[in-house]
């Protein structure tokens, strides 16, 4: 059954989408590329790989609030995450650009959230890995916690390696 938020509830999670950039930004201050790019961990994704990942990932729900606003009944596109944080420019220690897309990803995101009616946030799809329907606050409850919980994987992987 899909998520119905109350205002308040919504007005929460669309804060956390908001503050998120700032969030990982000081999580990642004073890190060398040998500490972004180290696999603490090895089964778990180096810190450089966490945050293009998050990247990835929230362009994925930014699109996917789109379609289900846009089209009836949309049906989302799954994508292979472990693949994708595999491929070489997402294990690489420059961030810059990644901040920059996220910081702009999650300020047009926030903006996008905030004009939404209610009507709007109930709008249903389809996500083949996903019983039953999707609708804008299932996505927004999923990507509202998705950038927490990667901030602690980061804190996780810096503490297995005595960084933090």
């Amino acid at each position: 059954m899909p998520i119905v938020f109350t205002p308040q509830e919504r007005r929460e999670r669309i804060d956390q989408i908001r503050r998120f950039p700032a969030e990982l930004e000081a999580a990642l201050q004073g890190l060398t590329d040998e500490q972004l790019t180290t696999r603490y961990d090895p089964t778990e994704w180096s810190v450089a790989q966490n945050v293009h990942h998050v990247v990835d990932s929230h362009m994925n729900g930014y699109i996917r609030m789109h379609l289900l606003l846009t089209e009836d009944h949309a049906t989302v596109r799954p994508y292979n995450q472990v693949a994708w944080a595999e491929i070489p420019d997402a294990k690489i220690a420059f961030l810059d650009d990644s901040l920059l897309i996220i910081r702009g990803l999650h300020g047009r995101w926030s903006r996008f959230l905030d004009n939404l009616s209610d009507a709007d946030f109930r709008r249903v799809g389809k996500h083949p890995d996903i019983e039953g329907d999707y609708t804008i606050d299932d996505i927004l409850n999923i990507y509202s916690r998705h950038g927490k919980g990667h901030i602690e994987q980061l804190g996780r992987q810096l503490a297995a390696g005595g960084v933090r």
